[in-house]
């Protein structure tokens, strides 16, 4: 049977009270009291009656506000179970069915957030690489499977000092974590040396800094690079050097053939061309002994408007906007070489020589160098394999340029990277550490 609404007990109630009034009143005035004391006896009689029927018509109001106070209490201490049984009225059952749908909503929310939880730890447990997360005070948070078994013979890392784990690894470990930026290192293990890349990242998690570390063993990977990158020098110089070997075969037979008629009159014409050829040679293994002998920088306090002014003497170019006053750290003989390097390509491309543009800006704790131009741009493909040691798309291209390019930006912590420029024409930017 369907309970009455909240309205109709309150209707109730006031008619019960009143009812007893009125009667309390009747019942004095019958006796011929006078109409102050009737009045009086009507509302003891009302307040009674209240104080009768009150508890009886909040009754339920009282009981869902306990039921919703534990159930508030529930929902704090994380237990969504939590239900309220339906009340039949219009006014309290919403109430209680919204609080029951809410209560549903949560514990589906939290079952699909633990499932989503639980397929991140089998997914972070189970991949190679492995995985530290730090806390704001040096201890380990949370390490993988593959983390244990790397530093600590695949006994837990929780709680353990970071610091004290980096003291116990390899010197090479350690300098690649005080370089605080992603970094290859190699360690020797019984079995062999092994190659690792490491990649960290801090971050706020719950308003406490952490800090994240990936160690990747690369060794494999490496080794495959090896080869294929092995495998494209010898076809790249096999190429180049048949190129050259052969018209020096054809060139010194045909000077022997000359000689043996005496027609020494055209030898030196053999000979200028086999010395052409010798040359051309030269310079093009000459260009790949640069790449593997690249020095390490040597920085040094540069000011950028000297700097760029004498750049000015081995490539055309405009400078956009006004170069800083200041003075950067760098090597100014390599970063000079990547520089002309660019504008030549820029001009090469075949960008007008006023459309070579030169711009040098401070972007927080960086520089950052443009050079853009208005030439051909590159393909998708092309802009994909720019930057690969010996990828070229000119005739006569070493394909070492942007190579040995990327090469000493990197070299300075900074990078380089390459993009089209809407109409048309191509953006070259390096980024350097200030």
């Amino acid at each position: 049977m369907r309970r009455p609404s909240l309205e109709a007990r309150f209707a109730v109630a006031l008619l019960l009270v009143a009812a007893a009034a009125a009667g309390a009143a009747i019942a004095v005035l019958s006796v011929g009291a006078s109409v102050t004391l009737a009045a009086l006896a009507a509302t003891a009689a009302g307040l009674l009656a209240a104080i009768f029927a009150a508890p009886r018509v909040l009754q339920p109001l009282r009981q869902l506000l306990r039921a919703l106070e534990g159930a508030v209490a529930s929902f704090r201490d994380g237990d969504f179970s939590f239900s309220i049984a339906g009340a039949d009225d219009d006014v309290l059952g919403p109430l209680a069915r919204l609080h029951n749908e809410l209560g549903q909503t949560l514990r589906e929310q939290r079952q699909n957030l633990a499932q989503r939880e639980l397929l991140l730890d089998t997914v972070v447990q189970n991949t190679p690489v492995a995985l530290v997360l730090v806390d704001d005070v040096g201890h380990v948070a949370y390490a993988n499977l593959a983390a244990r078994q790397l530093f600590n013979d695949n006994r837990s890392l929780a709680g353990l000092s970071f610091a004290s784990i980096v003291e116990a690894g390899p010197a090479s470990m350690r300098e690649a974590l005080t370089s605080g930026g992603d970094a290859l290192f190699s360690v020797d293990f019984a079995e062999g040396e092994e190659t690792f890349h490491l990649s960290q990242r801090g971050f706020r998690l719950q308003g406490r800094a952490h800090r994240l570390y990936l160690f990747r063993r690369m060794t494999r990977e490496l080794a495959r690079q090896e080869v294929a990158t092995w495998k494209k020098v010898i076809r790249v110089m096999s190429h180049e050097l048949n190129n050259s070997l052969a018209p020096i075969s054809s060139l010194a037979h045909s000077g022997a053939e000359l000689a043996r008629r005496g027609q020494a009159e055209r030898l030196p014409e053999v000979f200028t061309s086999i010395g052409g050829r010798a040359r051309h040679l030269h310079a093009f293994i000459e260009g790949y002994a640069r790449f593997a002998r690249l020095p390490a920088p040597r920085l040094e306090e540069v000011r950028w408007t000297e700097f760029i002014g004498a750049l000015g003497a081995h490539a055309e170019f405009r400078v956009e906007g006004r170069l800083p006053d200041g003075t950067a750290r760098f090597d100014a003989g390599q970063l000079e070489q990547v520089l002309i390097n660019l504008l030549k390509n820029a001009h090469e491309a075949g960008s007008a020589a006023d459309a070579v543009e030169l711009d040098v800006v401070r972007v927080a704790a960086s520089w950052r160098i443009e050079v853009r131009d208005r030439g051909s741009g590159m393909s998708e493909t092309v802009l994909a394999n720019a930057l690969l040691p010996f990828y070229s798309t000119k005739r006569a291209g070493t394909g070492l340029g942007l190579a040995l390019a990327r090469e000493i930006v990197e070299a300075h912590g900074g990078r380089l990277q390459l993009a089209n420029r809407d109409g048309g024409g191509l953006r070259v930017s390096l980024t350097l550490p200030a």
